[in-house]
Order: C-alpha cells, then sequence, then structure tokens
C-alpha cells in the first residue's frame, strides 16, 4: 500500500511533490490560513507532526471521550433530555437549547391521546454500560506495536469500543438499553492528520484488518455496525481530532477543512473569519464533514447553499490501493466520471475521506423568520410547488402536516404572561373561527431567509404573495424560528418515548412533485394499516413533512411512532412496519433515501433502485480499490 500512496500521490496528485509546491506558492497569494492552524503549516505538504504540536486537534466541542459529553445509550448531550417532573409536567433539562428549562403543559396530555401511552406505566433500561457484558478486544501484539511506532493514540477502552459500535437506529438504541452488541470493535484509533490515516490502512493492509470509519456517529443506516461474522480485528477509525480549517481562500470562496470536524465546530470557525458554509443537517451540531460526504448529505438551508456535493471542490481519500485526489481546485472538470461521485455516498466502503476542499460564503448580513398556515396540506404542497416553479424558495421552507402541527404544538412552552396568552388565543381564533380554517386539517410551512436585507424583504413578499394565492395566511416569526429551532431537540424525544413503551423513528425519500400527494397518503395510511394487522394494540403516530424542495419534487420526511405494550418483539413488529413503509414509497415513485443513506438498513433495495449493472459497477469499484475488503463495514453492496 506504501507504494501504492507514494504512486497516488505523485501521479495521482498531478505531477511531482516539487511541481504540486510550485502551484501551491503561486495560490499562496490569496490564501490564508486559519486562526487555529499556522500559515506555514497550511500550505506545506510536509507531514503533521505527533498530537498536542501545533498541527494537533483543535479544541472541538465533542471531546475525544464522547463519554465524557454525550449519552452511551441515547441522543446527544448527557444533561439534554425530556422528562416528566414531579408535577407530571414535561419538561426539557439544560441550558444548551432555547427550549432549556422550560415546561411543556400540554405535552402530557397529548402523549396520553396520542399514544395511549400512561405515566403509570414506564419500562426500565439499564442505566449504566455494564463493561462486563462488553465482547472482548482481540488484538494481535504485533499491531499495537506498530501503532505505538507510528505514535497514533488508541484504545481498548470497552466504554470507547461500545460509542463506536453504533448509530442512531431504533434498533440500535434499543439493544444498548436492554442488550448488548454481538460484536463491537476490538480497537479505537485516532488519527490527527492525513498522514496519519495512510499509517493506519498501510498498517491494517499489513495485517490483514477490518477498519470501520467513524465521524460523528449518528448515522440512521445501520453503517456503523459491526458485521457480526467479521472475524478479523474491527478496528473503528474516529476522524474526530481531524478538526483543523487548513486554509481559507477569501478570493475563490473556498476552505481546505480536515473531514473530522463537526458541523456547529466548522460554522463557528468559519464564523470567526466573517464566513459560513450554510449546511445546516439536523445533526449537525455531532455530525462531521466526511460523515456528509460518505452519505451524500443535505442540509435545511440547501435551497441557498444547496447539498454537499453542490458545496464540496476538491476531496483527498486514503484507500488500500493509494490516495485518491484531483490534481487541482477548480469548480468543474471534463475529465470521463467524476471521481467525486465515486467517493461522495461511499459510506466508507471504499477509504477514509481526510481533507475536503468546501465552498464557502460571507455570513448573511440579515436573517428572518416567517411561518404560514394553509388551509389543508394539498394547499400547502401546491404552494411549495410554484415556489419551486418560480425559483423564488426562501433558505429553508418546510411543510408540516396536521399530525404534526399538533406534535409541534405540544412541544409549545409555558407562556410567561397573560398578555402572550391573550395574543395567542386571538391568533387561534382568527385562523379558526374567522377564517374558517379546521384546526384538525391545517397545515402549516415554516420559513427561513437569509441574505442582504433589502433582497431579503423582496423576497419575503414574493413568497408571501404567492401563498396568498394558495389561501394562506402570514402566522408571525416567532412560529417559524420556533419551528426551526425543535428541529434539534425533537431526536431527544425518543428517549423519553422508550421509558413510556412509545418506539419511534424517522425516514425520508424524494419524490417528483406530481407523486408527492400520493405518496405522503398511501405511506401514512399503510403505516397505520400495517400497525393494526402486526397487533399493535393503540394507534400510531403517522406524520410528514415536505422539506428540501427542487425543481422536479422534494424531500419528504416521515415519523412514525406508537406505543408497544402488549407486544412481546417490538423491534421486529416496527422493522416489518417499517420495511412495509419503503416498499409503499418505492412503488408510489418515491427514491430509497434522499440523504440518510443506504448503509446496512435499505441495502436489500439497492437494485431495485440502481440496477443490476449499476450495482456491478459499485462492486467492480470496490474490487479494485479495496481487493481484500479492509473497509469492510458491508454498507450498500
Amino acid at each position: 500500500m506504501a507504494a501504492a500512496a507514494e504512486e497516488a500521490a505523485g501521479s495521482g496528485g498531478g505531477g511531482s511533490p516539487s511541481s504540486a509546491r510550485r502551484r501551491l506558492r503561486i495560490i499562496s497569494g490569496h490564501l490564508r490560513s486559519s486562526p487555529r492552524a499556522p500559515e506555514r503549516e497550511a500550505l506545506s505538504l510536509s507531514p503533521c507532526k505527533a498530537q498536542g504540536a501545533s498541527t494537533g486537534p483543535a479544541s472541538g466541542s465533542i471531546p475525544k471521550k464522547r463519554q465524557e459529553l454525550l449519552k452511551w445509550n441515547g441522543w446527544g448531550y448527557n444533561d439534554s433530555k425530556f422528562i416528566f417532573n414531579k408535577k407530571g409536567q414535561a419538561e426539557f433539562t439544560g441550558k444548551r437549547y432555547r427550549l432549556g428549562g422550560m415546561v411543556l403543559p400540554t405535552f402530557k396530555e397529548w402523549m396520553e391521546k396520542t399514544f395511549g401511552a400512561s405515566l403509570d406505566h414506564k419500562t426500565t433500561s439499564r442505566a449504566t454500560l455494564n463493561v462486563n457484558d462488553v465482547p472482548p478486544s482481540l488484538v494481535k501484539e504485533e499491531f499495537l506495536q506498530d501503532l505505538r511506532a507510528a505514535k497514533i493514540s488508541y484504545s481498548q477502552d470497552a466504554e470507547d469500543r461500545v460509542f463506536r459500535a453504533h448509530g442512531h437506529c431504533l434498533h440500535e438504541i434499543f439493544i444498548l438499553r436492554e442488550g448488548m452488541f454481538k460484536r463491537v470493535p476490538d480497537i479505537v484509533v485516532w488519527p490527527v492528520c492525513h498522514e496519519d490515516v495512510v499509517k493506519i490502512v498501510e498498517l491494517a493492509c499489513k495485517h490483514n484488518l477490518c477498519i470501520i470509519p467513524f465521524g460523528g456517529g449518528t448515522s440512521v443506516s445501520s453503517a456503523l455496525e459491526c458485521p457480526e461474522e467479521e472475524k478479523r480485528t474491527i478496528v473503528s477509525l474516529d476522524t474526530s481530532q481531524m478538526n483543523r480549517i487548513l486554509w481559507i481562500d477569501e478570493k475563490n470562496l473556498t476552505a481546505c477543512v480536515e473531514a473530522g470536524i463537526v458541523g456547529q465546530d466548522l460554522e463557528n470557525q468559519l464564523a470567526e473569519s466573517g464566513f459560513c458554509t450554510g449546511h445546516e443537517p439536523d445533526s449537525m451540531e455531532f455530525s462531521s464533514l466526511g460523515g456528509w460526504v460518505a452519505t451524500r448529505a443535505s442540509g435545511m438551508k440547501k435551497t441557498i447553499y444547496g447539498n454537499i456535493e453542490d458545496m464540496v471542490i476538491h476531496i483527498k481519500m486514503v484507500t488500500p490501493r493509494g490516495i485518491v485526489e484531483k490534481n487541482c481546485q477548480v469548480p468543474r472538470m471534463s475529465t470521463g466520471p467524476d471521481i467525486h461521485h465515486f467517493i461522495m455516498g461511499s459510506e466508507g466502503t471504499l477509504g477514509v475521506v481526510t481533507e475536503v476542499t468546501i465552498k464557502i460564503r460571507p455570513v448573511p448580513e440579515y436573517q428572518k423568520y416567517g411561518s404560514v398556515v394553509f388551509p389543508n396540506f394539498e394547499r400547502g404542497v401546491a404552494c411549495l410547488r410554484e415556489v419551486a416553479k418560480q425559483r423564488c424558495a426562501p433558505a429553508s421552507i418546510r411543510l408540516v402536516d396536521n399530525a404534526q402541527f399538533q406534535f409541534g404544538h405540544a412541544l409549545k412552552p409555558q407562556v410567561a404572561s397573560i398578555f402572550t396568552s391573550f395574543l395567542d388565543g386571538l391568533k387561534k381564533f382568527y385562523i379558526t373561527k374567522f377564517k374558517g380554517f379546521d384546526p384538525n386539517i391545517l397545515c402549516v410551512a415554516t420559513l427561513l431567509f437569509e441574505g442582504d436585507r433589502e433582497k431579503v424583504l423582496q423576497h419575503e413578499k414574493q413568497v408571501y404573495d404567492i401563498a396568498t394565492k394558495f389561501g394562506g395566511l402570514a402566522a408571525g416569526e416567532d412560529n417559524g424560528q420556533r419551528g426551526y429551532m425543535l428541529t434539534f431537540v425533537i431526536a431527544y424525544l425518543r428517549d423519553l418515548g422508550l421509558d413510556y413503551y412509545v418506539i419511534g423513528e424517522s425516514f425520508e425519500t424524494s419524490v417528483p412533485w406530481d407523486r408527492v400527494l400520493d405518496l405522503c397518503r398511501n405511506v401514512k395510511e399503510r403505516i397505520v394499516r400495517e400497525c393494526k394487522e402486526k397487533g399493535v394494540q393503540f394507534a400510531p403516530l403517522s406524520t410528514c413533512r415536505v422539506t428540501q424542495t427542487y425543481d422536479a419534487g422534494a424531500c419528504v420526511y416521515f415519523y412514525f411512532a406508537f406505543n408497544y405494550r402488549g407486544i412481546s418483539d417490538p423491534i421486529h413488529v416496527y422493522e416489518q412496519i417499517e420495511r412495509a413503509a419503503r416498499e409503499e414509497i418505492l412503488a408510489n415513485g418515491g427514491s430509497l433515501s434522499h440523504h440518510h443513506g443506504v448503509g446496512k438498513l435499505r441495502k436489500r433495495w439497492m437494485k431495485e433502485s440502481i440496477s443490476d449493472v449499476g450495482l456491478g459497477m459499485l462492486r467492480s469499484v470496490k474490487e479494485y480499490v479495496d481487493p481484500n475488503n479492509i473497509f469492510g463495514n458491508k454498507n450498500l453492496l
């Protein structure tokens, strides 16, 4: 592999190291390093130094020991969660989110009414991780000696290994609460730069090991689960310490960034220099740049900033065959099939993404939220279609159906004053009594506008004018902002549900405009029907929202949940229902996934999705790049 890597750096990289340095000198006039990376190092091709040196990892939001900050068997931060207090009222703990410390007076009633749940019926789950339940670490001493010689940080600690044995699928979290995985990584390694990754992959090839790359751990496709039948030592390659911005190019508005940086740190560091990427997936607090590339991610503000494939200029990836990268950083090339599209969406099956050059933009001057209430979902979808047709969509526009509107309303915190309560009542009276909207049918779109203040205000008027034509009423900035911010806390609700026999999950698809309504209706009805047939005793929550919009279609995001009391194997029942829902999506002209990826969870439908020949093409790439299956997570193929 070393020879292959050297060859790739020389020829695949577009010439000798000296010619590469010449190119760097030419462009260095308008490059500047991040405040977190010294300028000389940022423009150098020399290997990075040992951890703790000036080129070591930046101080990130997520520590190397994830258990110091994050839950071991649930979503997010240890200090942030939904609970029922001593008065039986729901509240959200911690101070990290705007909802923190607030009481949600109607949530308990909504939960009881929607799921038939009761605070009297509570499940029991393990409070702490029992390290004795964790499969032992099986690593040969020769590999450990090589890691020490290469000065690569590693751990065989049970907690470290379990934290990197899973993503956040329902069944993965359920296993953590009730039992333990049959297979977990044997060792975790922490490279601090591209050259460290090269060394680790070389050692894996030398010792015939299996590598599973780990970024932010937010996968919802079973992508991080270790194959139970894997007999080789499994190495979790955690990229979290590769978290620096190497340089910022202010003239071309690009930045070269190490792939392990998480979304919140990327945006915060860029903001120090007056820039942003605008890429905001729901998981941006915890998900990594490399993970976005590996799964072909999409963000809430994709209308302005694009999906990840629209933002990427250059990718560097280490494979068992060598290093893959283009010889220049340009907006477009006509040099055969784009190798970036072999890397994006490869889900850790080909190698490790180490550095990414992405587009950046100045931080927007002005930001404004908004919301529109529609008499029904059909009118709302028609409005979004017209907005897309006129190509005037704001940074974010998301339409929730009535069930999701009711769900969001249940998460509304207790009002602080009588006056605020009076205003809320007045708005409700105006919409339901004066305008005649049925509260059990109406739906709401949340909006976010960004950019130059004058243009934002013009853009806002254009969108609201279109909404009016479809019966929409402006519903205020507060509702828009609250709806947008709820995105980051909704994931915490699943943990609360599991405490009271309620299991739930989300899944998504993309669909042509003329199939949106049929698909939404049919999938929700299929979920209800399947629950009844599978013996679920209580009616499920089956709801959707239309999120990212395109000229030719939209992304539709579903939530479904049900009370599993009385069911002996709830995860098996859940998986049967989800499988039926996915079949319904495909039958209605939807895609296998819009942005969550395939992993192991959805790969049974890959042949149907991309054809037998298409799947064969992907296998051929895998066989060439990784003939010994070093990257053996078994995703996609």
